[in-house]
């Protein structure tokens, strides 16, 4: 019987069409990192010719908020691993280990967005397709979450097919608190994901979740830890990792840990090295079981399995890019400059009490009004 190099050389077409949409170097823009790295057999030996695509986020200095540049540039990417033939499956991830990615670009968002509803509609478009392209890859999506997954970083982490973290992520919505809502994706993924009580605190209450909550609650599929004190890795010392309740009953198995101790486990973070090879060994040993599958069956299944987040999705992303690009006049407006010019000495949050108290009064939406309510006015 002939080998199956010389039925590949016998029958291939003498030119291969390129299913790209623009040249392969069109698409490496600033701030998306394309990479492909040989893809890998259960045993650890190097599969020829077949490579893991993966795409960073690559803007560490601003915690990989993407930029309207890189948000084109992330389209771009995932189209051109989803046609390539040598791809078996794809990484995204972020630069560094402090964050995944964090969003938007509020610097972006607060300098050239703000009171532009109709440039904003036309940027959430460019995020639509980003999230749809993510979705539509015909290769499994894993997401290596090497640091914080919030607000936007989370919906386009969540639209990926698996996501394997490291234990000092966090996770976590910012809408509300910031001057928007979840409707980028989280509102309609997360309660096909966690439930729609766990969705309801996530994307209204704001309060950011650990990883090893995250994997309680089934939004990652994974987690490793990151952190080496004198050389040994150990879990997150900041967070309740043995499967405990408290004397009420409730789980607090991946709640942050409270007062002296959760200091005294943030301060051991600060001490340690952090290390992600053994979630790099862990994005590697997925891979190479999605690897290790028929390829055709496997597009199938992923297109079945994500039409639960797909539904809801392609019902609501019109109706929301509508609605958030309205919103850049008023809340949006306010949110975004509040967390541009804030910092932490005196916040990045408005005074929401005093909002509410001048809409109560039946206030109109005024330049006057906005710069009442950043932080610092009205502090002694």
């Amino acid at each position: 019987m002939p080998d199956t190099d010389t039925v590949i050389q016998n029958t291939k077409p003498a030119e291969l069409v390129d299913h790209n949409l623009v040249p392969e170097a069109e698409t490496i823009v600033a701030g998306i990192l394309y990479e492909k790295r040989p893809a890998k057999r259960l045993d650890g030996s190097v599969a020829e010719g077949l490579y893991n695509a993966w795409i960073t986020l690559d803007n560490p200095s601003q915690y990989n908020a993407y930029t309207t540049e890189m948000v084109k540039g992330a389209v771009l990417a995932f189209r051109r691993a989803s046609v390539d033939r040598e791809v078996s499956a794809v990484v995204f991830t972020g630069a560094g280990d402090k964050a995944f990615c964090t969003g938007g670009n509020t610097k972006e968002y607060a300098e050239y967005y703000a009171g532009n509803p109709q440039e904003y509609r036309q940027y959430m478009r460019l995020f639509n397709d980003m999230v749809s392209s993510i979705l539509a890859c015909d290769k499994p999506v894993v997401c290596r979450v090497n640091g914080m997954r919030i607000g936007g970083g989370q919906e386009v982490g969540m639209a990926c097919d698996f996501s394997v973290a490291q234990d000092l992520a966090n996770f976590g919505q910012a809408g509300p608190k910031h001057g928007s809502a979840a409707i980028g994706g989280s509102t309609d993924f997360l309660p096909v994901m966690i439930g729609c009580e766990q969705a309801m605190v996530s994307a209204t209450l704001c309060e950011p979740f650990s990883a090893h909550k995250a994997y309680r609650l089934g939004i990652v599929s994974g987690i490793v830890p990151a952190l080496k004190v004198d050389g040994t890795f150990v879990a997150n010392p900041a967070v309740v990792t043995d499967r405990m309740f408290d004397d009420f009953g409730r789980i607090v198995h991946g709640e942050f840990k409270t007062g002296d101790e959760f200091q005294a486990g943030r301060e051991m973070i600060r001490a340690g090295e952090i290390d992600l090879g053994l979630l790099d060994d862990a994005v590697e040993r997925l891979c190479a079981k999605l690897l290790e599958t028929f390829p055709e069956c496997m597009t199938k299944s992923l297109e079945e399995l994500r039409k639960p987040k797909l539904d809801s999705w392609n019902r609501n992303k019109e109706n929301s890019r509508a609605w958030l690009a309205l919103n850049m006049m008023n809340e949006a407006r306010a949110g975004f400059r509040a967390f541009n010019e804030g910092n932490r000495e005196i916040g990045r949050e408005i005074d929401f009490v005093k909002l509410r108290q001048a809409l109560a009064q039946g206030t109109p939406w005024t330049p006057e009004l906005v710069e009442s309510l950043m932080p610092g006015i009205g502090d002694d």
